[in-house]
């Protein structure tokens, strides 16, 4: 009797492939096998044009809005460019012409640099929108006094340049109201409740400002506040 290798096994014959009549023997993936919840499942069109609608949504609010400078969507007006000086230390590099700041109008397009339409912004978001609160219906606009302006300070011959000069500089006189009442900073200053509101927009300027002038600072701004960029080596100067 013959005997058997112990290394030699017998085969399964059930394992083994077996032709189909008229048929080609096909071998099958090794995926073949996978559960069924492994397998990837076509989406729904529905569902992926959702998907696509929402990518496309955050997609837009990345760009910027049509009308927008400083690449901030809440920044409205258009881009200038170099404002030449006709003296000596005036000019801006990067000038924008702002209308609109976070939804309020200003009662003139302002020229100035990005770095102080940031900080009015920041001022009118977090400083005079508080201090007014709803008060008759809440912000609506400002008046711009002044913006930029090639000139000395207080226009008095041989002083410094102002900030208004260089494009870093805005002066705000009123603020507009959405029933259509204004509130003026030479007739309001000293009025119980419209002084309250002014002198809490005034302190939370200093800061986003680096000057802050307002009516008791000197005579040349009883009617105004001067709002500018400059830097000091102390802080900010706010009188």
């Amino acid at each position: 009797m013959a005997t058997t290798s112990a290394s030699a096994k017998p085969v399964d014959e059930s394992l083994r492939p077996v032709a189909r009549p008229g048929s080609v023997a096909i071998l099958q993936p090794k995926t073949a096998g996978l559960s069924r919840s492994l397998r990837p499942v076509a989406r729904p069109a529905a569902a992926v044009a959702a998907s696509t609608a929402v990518t496309q949504a955050k997609a837009a609010k990345r760009l910027p809005k049509r009308g927008s400078v400083c690449r901030d969507r809440s920044l409205r007006g258009e881009e200038v460019g170099r404002v030449p000086g006709k003296l000596s230390g005036c000019g801006v590099k990067d000038a924008i012409r702002l209308r609109e700041v976070a939804g309020v109008t200003l009662s003139q397009p302002s020229i100035m640099d990005c770095t102080t339409a940031k900080a009015l912004k920041s001022w009118i978001e977090k400083g005079l929108k508080p201090a007014v609160g709803r008060t008759r219906g809440g912000v609506k606009g400002l008046r711009v006094a002044a913006h930029y302006s090639c000139r000395t300070r207080n226009n008095r011959k041989g002083a410094k340049i102002s900030e208004h000069g260089k494009g870093k500089a805005i002066d705000i006189s009123a603020i507009f109201l959405e029933d259509g009442s204004t509130i003026t900073v030479l007739q309001g200053w000293n009025q119980r409740r419209e002084g309250k509101i002014l002198r809490k927009a005034h302190r939370a300027a200093c800061g986003p400002f680096g000057t802050v002038l307002g009516p008791e600072s000197d005579r040349f701004h009883k009617d105004h506040f001067h709002f500018d960029t400059a830097r000091h080596r102390g802080g900010s100067y706010c009188r």
